[in-house]
């Protein structure tokens, strides 16, 4: 089984552009232990553009789309040399992944089935986003989201969000009444501060992602990463940080990328009849059965289908373009039913 770890760019990053080598250094030295035992892990790291910002002569982040991808491309080559150091005499690989290659299922496959190999040759995946060619990540992703992919890409056992704080607080750190949360399910009573200087994230976006690889089946913790002892006693079942139960749901490879990968490009309305062959007989949509479309579709890409009530209760790959159902035609089928996902 895999454990998929993924580092904050305020934990890799310190002050001025330098990699943070004491951090790594401990880190590096539990997960050459945990690999030892027979476990895989795969990191995904963020830091690649706090390293590169020194290098363009800049102190923080631009807003410059050209810029950011300069500080990437420059920092990148920083970041996979200061994990080559840390995690040496274990041989460290670099995977960039964008939304795309997570997106699309022919991609997707494949980056599993190289990530899968890297592992089982006992190398560690670092994985990043390639923002150097990705504006949409640069400007609207994150890596937390990014590792919660990666997380049900590889079916782990575990994710692991790593950050400068223990956990999710009750309110910002520091603040009076502010209590760590233990649990997941409490995450909603939180006040979540901002990103940090050098990432684009924040707690939010780890909630978010941490409740997302929850729904996919994995156990997913949100901890502090600095100290001499961090991911042995989270794999060990110690308390730590903010957990995250996994759903009990055991779904296929297929409908957990279906459900969580790929991005959804409109959505239909069926009636009471449908939504009932569906979800009671797993029977595929046809058209007959659609009331009304919404958002401009084309066939192959993802739609979501709502009830009469407009809540949506369904996930799946439209077998036709949006224009081929108007005025309900019978015979055309909308959605099959062995690419569709009930929610």
């Amino acid at each position: 089984m895999t454990v998929v770890v993924k580092f904050g760019s305020s934990l890799v990053v310190g002050e001025r552009g330098r990699v943070r080598h004491g951090v790594l250094r401990a880190r590096g030295r539990e997960i050459r232990r945990i690999v030892r035992r027979g476990e895989a892990v795969c990191l995904v790291s963020s830091g690649a553009i706090a390293l590169g910002l020194p290098r363009l002569g800049l102190d923080r982040r631009p807003r410059s789309i050209s810029r950011l991808q300069a500080a990437s491309a420059l920092g990148q080559a920083r970041l996979q040399a200061a994990w080559d150091k840390a995690l040496s005499p274990l041989h460290a690989a670099q995977v960039l992944l964008t939304a795309g290659d997570i997106a699309d299922r022919t991609t997707y496959v494949n980056a599993r089935g190289a990530l899968d190999a890297l592992l089982r040759l006992g190398a560690v995946p670092v994985v990043n986003e390639n923002d150097a060619t990705a504006t949409d990540e640069i400007t609207f992703g994150d890596n937390d989201a990014l590792a919660a992919q990666v997380a049900v890409l590889l079916r782990a056992r575990l994710l692991v969000l790593l950050t400068e704080v223990a956990g999710v607080y009750s309110r910002t750190p520091g603040t009076p009444g502010a209590v760590l949360l233990e649990e997941g399910t409490r995450a909603g009573e939180a006040v979540l501060g901002a990103a940090s200087p050098q990432g684009r994230g924040g707690m939010r976006s780890k909630v978010l992602a941490a409740e997302l690889a929850a729904a996919a089946g994995i156990p997913t913790g949100i901890a502090g990463g600095t100290g001499s002892l961090v991911l042995e006693p989270i794999l060990a079942g110690e308390p730590r940080g903010t957990r995250f139960a996994a759903s009990e749901r055991n779904e296929p490879a297929f409908k957990l990328w279906l459900r969580f990968g790929k991005p959804v490009r409109g959505r239909i309305i069926v009636d009471a009849g449908a939504r009932r062959a569906l979800v009671d007989d797993g029977a595929s949509l046809l058209a007959v059965g659609v009331v009304a479309c919404e958002g401009s579709f084309e066939a192959g890409d993802a739609i979501d289908l709502a009830g009469p009530d407009g809540t949506a209760f369904a996930r799946g790959i439209a077998s036709v373009p949006v224009g081929e159902l108007a005025g309900r035609p019978r015979g055309v089928e909308a959605v099959n039913r062995d690419r569709l996902v009930v929610l």
